[in-house]
């Protein structure tokens, strides 16, 4: 009897072994399979990387922005990995990612994130209110195109301008010389010969007086 429960008490330390060592293998083997969700968001991209995902399941990711699709339901195993381009926006946009997991839904995710409006995204310009111009053929004609109903006006007689008066004759002589002032050259000798006629006057007078007195 001793030694059979002596053979009974190995046997079920061998057993809680084997069952110690069958736990820790499969609770070593766990982290393989830790399904990784890791993704970013920025301005203008989404990043994914889906990791240490299940290798014989099926798994899907699906990525939308406010709604839309940006990436359509895609299955995978194992991981994946993509990034993708954000459509432009001027005001912020919600990203979702929701990744189905096919070894058990507890694995699998549902998350949102906030895209930013990136620095240098400008504003769309939005449409004018003001009312279109009016086409060239809508104008109202201008008044200098609207025909005058007003008498046309009589032109003024013209007047003749005045005549210049003649220029006055030339004091010069046609030669071009001085004007005739009364003086030529002759002048001396005429003024001459009347100086010695006057003194041979004289003489003759003085001489006949003397004569008279002589005689007296």
């Amino acid at each position: 009897m001793t030694e059979t429960r002596r053979t009974w008490r190995r046997t079920g330390a061998l057993i809680a072994v084997a069952s110690a060592g069958a736990l820790g293998v499969g609770l070593s083997a766990a982290p393989a399979i830790a399904h990784t969700p890791v993704w970013s968001v920025t301005c203008d991209k989404v990043s994914v990387d889906l990791t240490a995902y299940s290798p014989t399941e099926e798994n899907t990711v699906t990525i939308t922005v406010d709604g839309k699709e940006l990436l359509p339901t895609k299955t995978f195993k194992k991981e994946f990995h993509d990034k993708l381009d954000l459509p432009e926006h001027d005001k912020e946009l919600t990203v979702r990612l929701v990744v189905v997991a096919g070894d058990g839904d507890q694995f699998s995710r549902d998350e949102s994130k906030t895209a930013p409006v990136c620095d240098d995204a400008t504003p769309s310009p939005t449409p004018s209110t003001t009312p279109p111009s009016p086409t060239p053929s809508e104008t109202s004609p201008t008044p200098s195109e609207t025909p005058s109903t007003s008498a046309p006006a009589t032109s003024a007689p013209a007047t003749s301008a005045p005549a210049t008066p003649s220029a006055p004759p030339s004091t010069g002589t046609p030669g071009g010389g001085l004007a005739e002032t009364g003086g030529s050259s002759a002048t001396p000798v005429i003024a001459g010969a009347r100086l010695c006629y006057k003194q041979g006057g004289d003489a003759i007078m003085w001489a006949a007086r003397k004569r008279r007195s002589a005689q007296h």
